[in-house]
């Protein structure tokens, strides 16, 4: 099916002989998976609206897709400069900038060559070696050593204003405590977005300073964690939390 026959269908579900509207509303209105499914939607409608207007025609897909070529395949002018700091968990990788720390990843042995694809990939930055200066590296310990943000040296600028919001949610639950996605969904006004706060989690470019880890399931469990749960098990410990059961 075309995307103008998809248009075209939506048409006649609104105003045809027998307009259907009201039982898209309906349905909409009490089935939770299609909420989720319309709310995860409205992200991808958001970048879409982001487009140049194109004239009317069914190539619309194709205007799109050389978009997102053009997207992916342009670099920002400012880099990413890539440090290893130490911490009590082991050696990290952190990315930096003069506005801010954009970017950390627990070392597990990878390649470099594989961490700075990946800053290239998620920030579209080219990436340049160097040592950290003493900011990062206080930014760094003072998390460790009380579990808040230093909203001041961090930059996620380069994130959508979703996945901005998202973050700021999970830097909001105190030290030693949980809150679930459904928690985050809500403090970010998309109460039925659930699933799509687990997907900015999933690519938290700033795992530690934005706490992901202490964000669970809705029944307590500790769900999934980018190094593993036995990783996000050990993070919760370092910060003083005891799982009710």
């Amino acid at each position: 099916m075309r995307c103008c026959d998809v248009e075209a269908l939506w048409d006649e579900m609104r105003e045809g002989p027998q307009p259907r509207r009201e039982h898209v509303v309906a349905h909409l209105r009490d089935c939770p998976p299609c909420q989720e499914l319309y709310e995860q939607y409205a992200g991808v409608a958001y970048r879409l609206s982001s487009l140049p207007q194109p004239e009317p025609s069914c190539d619309l897909a194709k205007k799109v897709i050389e978009h997102i070529s053009q997207l992916g395949g342009k670099l920002r002018s400012t880099p990413v400069y890539l440090a290893q700091v130490e911490s009590p968990v082991g050696k990290l990788h952190v990315g930096f900038r003069e506005s801010g720390i954009t970017y950390i990843a627990i070392d597990r042995g990878e390649q470099l060559e594989r961490v700075i694809s990946e800053i290239r990939r998620r920030l579209r930055r080219r990436v340049e070696p160097a040592n950290p200066p003493d900011w990062v590296q206080q930014t760094i310990e003072l998390f460790f050593q009380t579990g808040r943000l230093d909203a001041a040296h961090v930059d996620i600028s380069d994130l959508t204003p979703f996945e901005q919001a998202v973050l700021r949610a999970a830097a909001q639950i105190p030290r030693g405590q949980v809150r679930s996605y459904a928690w985050v969904a809500r403090e970010v006004g998309h109460p039925k977005a659930a699933r799509a706060v687990g997907q900015v989690m999933a690519k938290n470019p700033l795992p530690l300073l934005f706490p992901c880890h202490r964000v669970v399931d809705s029944s307590g469990a500790l769900h999934k964690y980018g190094y593993g749960i036995d990783m996000k098990a050990r993070l919760l410990k370092l910060e003083g939390y005891h799982s009710p059961s």
